[in-house]
């Protein structure tokens, strides 16, 4: 006999039941982290059974990859947000402080949780996810008349993942201690440095034009 397909969650009842379960293995893993994630506490704190739990996610690593999606396809939309110049975000709207902030602060959670459903993402993801997310940001800043000048590939991969990697490294070595607000400015030095980089290099000629 063929085995059931596991249920797609389409209708309202099967979305909440997915939030919900979602969000209790936030809460476990925001107050007791990682060690004690379980799928058995999860679905205790998410007020549902055992087996219900298993009909939308197989084990614990499949709820903390959704979770890490989500994250992540909220982390771009706040970065799109601020690219954009949306009213919500502020008077810091456009500048590369305002987008080295919002990844360093995540839409929500602690560092750690944030850095669990990174790990998740990498592990089934890995460089695949990077690559969503990298190809998705330039959708964002395409046609944008800031750019008096094309943005190289080669140019563009290292403004989408020179701080997502140094703050995934950062992240991995609590023991240095680094001070956030020295990094989030030693960051910004590094992006803007680079932005005028090719300016400088377009206003000489060396990139190509629009």
């Amino acid at each position: 006999m063929a085995e059931k397909k596991r249920r797609n969650p389409k209708q309202a009842r099967a979305r909440a039941t997915v939030d919900a379960i979602l969000e209790a293995a936030f809460q476990i893993l925001e107050s007791d982290g990682l060690a004690h994630l379980t799928t058995s506490r999860i679905a205790d704190r998410a007020g549902v059974s055992i087996g219900t739990l298993y009909q939308y996610f197989p084990d614990r690593e499949a709820i903390l990859l959704e979770m890490g999606q989500r994250h992540s396809d909220a982390m771009r939309e706040k970065i799109t947000s601020i690219l954009l110049g949306s009213p919500e975000t502020g008077p810091e709207t456009g500048n590369v402080r305002a987008i080295v902030r919002a990844l360093m602060e995540g839409v929500q959670g602690s560092a750690e949780t944030r850095m669990v459903l990174s790990d998740a993402l990498f592990r089934t993801g890995g460089e695949a996810e990077v690559g969503r997310q990298h190809l998705t940001f330039l959708d964002s800043i395409s046609g944008r008349a800031e750019f008096d000048f094309a943005l190289g590939k080669e140019s563009a991969f290292i403004l989408t993942h020179a701080v997502i990697y140094l703050l995934r490294a950062a992240a991995a070595e609590p023991e240095l201690a680094l001070d956030t607000e020295v990094l989030e400015d030693e960051l910004v030095a590094l992006m803007e440095s680079y932005l005028a980089n090719l300016a400088a290099r377009a206003h000489r000629g060396e990139l190509s034009p629009r």
